[in-house]
């Protein structure tokens, strides 16, 4: 009616929103949904339209021919002073109403267009969902934190839920906003529902507009938008989590019930403060490796802390907060983590405060594991987050890991059962995550195939072209190898390194390439001492230069490097086994041989 009002003419999609939804607010997603269901409706094809035509960047045009019943057709009926009253008027529009009623119930006996199925809310069972990162509609950069927030704890809340299986948090962060129909993402993802939405901040009030899709038909179940005070956030996301629940008519288990309804309001403040430590968290996290960035990563790390610091001081019970601390040693990672300390405390406040926090335990069984070389402790934490909650695919790959760097020996994870029950479950539960494919040793692809795929998927990603090229040279295809590291080490600004191994590969070949490059970092390092650990035990191993790797590794346990942890399974330690400094090394880091 709102299109006809103004037939022929482009209609804002403002327009539009203001007279349909006059009293709520709607996304420009919901619009966009109601628009392809009135296509679907009237089999329009919106490449060729013969109903409604899209004006990108504008709104819509009703395209189709328009007979006015009467002058000056609106979307709102006629005042009575310009009514016609008249018996063959009334008759004409009796008759239209009808006519109306019998075509509607032709489409519901057959269903055309999916109709019955829609008005119905008739659509197969929901086993399955996905909740794609909330949309932050904030110019505001660190209102995006809030937003990838919400949406983290509703798929904690959701990962509740009896008989529903829920794609994990660590695929749908890594799947991000997808410009994709959502037939073809319920496909890649494997699931029956989809969960997408916005979240607007203003002032103390935030605004949470959700919707439910049937995935397979982009069929649409539900939608509501949720407007509190800032304070009582925790709320809002149980109460989005129980309409939810209701909608796919499921209940949620009783111990996650319980705690979504033991919740209190959060100040504000914390709520700031924490969206501007995950801010600097982040910035944290993507200057790793990059060269002349240390002092910059420092810098975001203890801005994150002092964030952290005001969250706690005007909300003492904010539990994101105090788990989030770890996150900040997980991102300072380079060198040993002057943060650990607080982390390590923060942990044990987040436990003392709820004891069935998964990502605390989480959290805490990494710390022991990494930095404590604590593997005993790191396990009872690992199996009282699987105990706690059963059905989170991150606790059992967690676990799997662990017990891969425990026991995997030289073949990796294939050879330990333990290892792959767990990756196993953690695969079924999110089927849309290769388990396996995070592992040390990708199982079923060749060298060349891996990078294949890394060139048609990630082709400037540094650190997976240096995982890459460290495969290379890991089987002594050197050539590869330096072709790779010069790209990687490039995009990492370490342009004078790329040049090293360019000029030494001139002169002597591959081989004498990396060590040349080895050579340059053994300079770095005597004059600035932060050379990166990573490529230069690697490197050294790799070449049959024992002494430095060991030297390397030493370092490397001094700082708590994350390599250390996998010395077990990681075959590109195998030149060093036989030699009695690797037993003396895993005796020191707590591993036996």
């Amino acid at each position: 009616m709102c299109l006809a009002a103004s037939a022929g003419e482009a209609v804002s999609k403002e327009a539009i929103l203001k007279t349909v939804w006059p009293d709520t607010f709607v996304s420009d997603d919901v619009l966009t949904r109601s628009v392809s269901e009135l296509r679907r409706t009237l089999e329009d094809d919106p490449r060729s339209p013969r109903f409604i035509e899209t004006i990108p960047k504008r709104g819509y045009r009703l395209v189709a021919a328009i007979t006015p019943l009467h002058e000056g057709l609106h979307a709102h009926s006629p005042s009575p002073a310009t009514a016609d009253t008249s018996p063959s008027r009334k008759w004409r529009t009796w008759f239209a109403i009808a006519c109306l009623i019998a075509l509607c119930g032709v489409l519901l006996a057959f269903n055309a267009g999916g109709m019955r199925t829609r008005m119905f809310n008739s659509h197969p069972p929901i086993r399955s969902l996905a909740v794609l990162p909330l949309q932050s509609l904030s110019d505001d950069p660190k209102q995006e934190y809030l937003a990838e927030g919400i949406t983290d704890a509703l798929i904690t809340d959701f990962a509740q839920i009896d008989n529903l299986r829920v794609v994990s948090r660590t695929t749908m962060m890594r799947y991000g906003r997808p410009d994709r129909p959502l037939p073809q993402i319920a496909h890649e993802l494997n699931v029956d529902g989809i969960v997408e939405g916005t979240v607007q901040r203003s002032s103390d009030r935030v605004r949470v507009t959700a919707q439910l899709i049937y995935g397979p038909s982009d069929q649409h179940l539900w939608a509501a938008s949720f407007d509190r005070d800032v304070k009582d956030i925790l709320t809002l996301q149980s109460d989005l989590a129980h309409e939810i629940a209701g909608q796919i008519h499921v209940k949620l288990v009783p111990e996650g019930d319980r705690s979504l309804k033991n919740l209190r309001p959060v100040n504000p403040k914390a709520v700031d403060a924490y969206a501007e430590a995950r801010f600097h968290i982040n910035k944290a996290t993507n200057l790793t490796y990059y060269k002349d960035e240390l002092s910059s990563k420092r810098e975001e790390a203890t801005k994150a802390v002092f964030y952290l610091d005001s969250a706690i001081e005007e909300d003492p019970y904010y539990l994101p907060a105090y788990v989030a601390y770890f996150d900040v040693v997980d991102a300072e990672d380079i060198m040993l983590p002057e943060h650990l300390p607080k982390a390590r405390s923060a942990l044990a406040k987040a436990l003392e405060l709820d004891e069935a926090n998964v990502a605390a335990h989480l959290a805490l069984a990494r710390l022991l594991m990494q930095y404590d070389y604590n593997w005993s402790g790191a396990e009872k934490e690992y199996k009282r987050a699987i105990e706690i909650n059963p059905r989170s695919a991150e606790a059992h790959s967690a676990y799997a890991e662990y017990i891969d760097n425990v026991e995997g020996g030289l073949k990796s994870f294939s050879d330990t059962a333990d290892a792959k029950k767990e990756r196993d479950l953690a695969q079924a539960l999110d089927p849309a995550h290769d388990y396996y494919g995070d592992a040390i040793e990708r199982p079923g692809r060749t060298l060349d195939e891996e990078r294949r795929a890394l060139e048609e998927q990630a082709p400037n990603n540094p650190y997976d072209l240096a995982l890459m090229a460290k495969d290379y040279a890991i089987a002594g295809r050197f050539k590869e190898a330096v072709e790779i590291y010069q790209r990687c080490v490039v995009l990492y600004g370490w342009t004078d390194m790329a040049e090293v191994m360019k000029r030494a590969n001139a002169i002597g070949g591959p081989r004498f390439a990396l060590e040349e490059w080895m050579r340059a970092g053994e300079a770095y390092e005597a004059n600035h001492g932060d050379m990166l650990v990573v490529p230069m035990a690697f490197t050294y191993a790799s070449l049959g230069n024992k002494d430095r790797a060991f030297a390397w590794l030493d370092k490397a346990v001094e700082q708590r490097n994350w390599m250390i942890i996998y010395l077990k399974r990681d075959n590109v330690w195998d030149p060093l086994r036989n030699d009695p400094r690797f037993t003396a090394l895993l005796k020191r880091v707590g591993l036996q041989q």
